[in-house]
């Protein structure tokens, strides 16, 4: 009986190295896609920084040229001229009683448009978290499908 009990034991032990070999193997392939995926984001980040720059100097070189070319020049006065006249007339439309109250109407109507569009954004991810599901089915029985849109953000240096 005394040679059974370190046979047990040791195939115990066995069988818990086995099991955490495992779980740490499984750990390390995760730190090794986190810390991929994460050095994949900061290429990106780059090469989206670098792109920004580039295409910043090339539409100032390419506004360079407009501004060094004589005819366009004239038609720019033109244009100005006629965005004043434009402006204007515009201004002396929407200061009509109507046209004031018009205004305001659409001015909350987009307002309350935003807010709604932020709650309905806040419940959908409420609802894909809770159900998993990417779909939802509306009233009208049309599905649509839930895109969530994430964006990297310069963080404001504290002061």
């Amino acid at each position: 009986m005394d040679d059974q009990m370190p046979e047990e034991t040791t195939e115990i032990v066995d069988a818990e190295v086995i099991s955490e070999e495992t779980s740490s193997s499984s750990l390390g392939d995760q730190a090794t896609v986190l810390l991929s995926l994460e050095q994949l984001i900061k290429n990106h980040i780059g090469s989206i920084d670098k792109l920004k720059d580039e295409t910043r100097k090339h539409r100032q070189m390419l506004e360079d040229a407009f501004l060094n070319d004589q005819v366009y020049q004239e038609h720019m006065k033109i244009a100005k001229e006629a965005t004043k006249q434009k402006s204007a007339t515009k201004q002396t439309i929407t200061k009509q009683p109507a046209n004031v109250v018009l205004s305001n109407k659409v001015k909350s109507m987009t307002t309350e448009l935003k807010e709604k569009q932020m709650a309905l954004s806040d419940y959908l991810l409420e609802y894909q978290r809770m159900t998993g599901v990417n779909e939802i089915e509306g009233d009208d029985g049309e599905v649509r499908e839930i895109v969530n849109n994430a964006r990297v953000v310069k963080k404001a240096p504290k002061k």
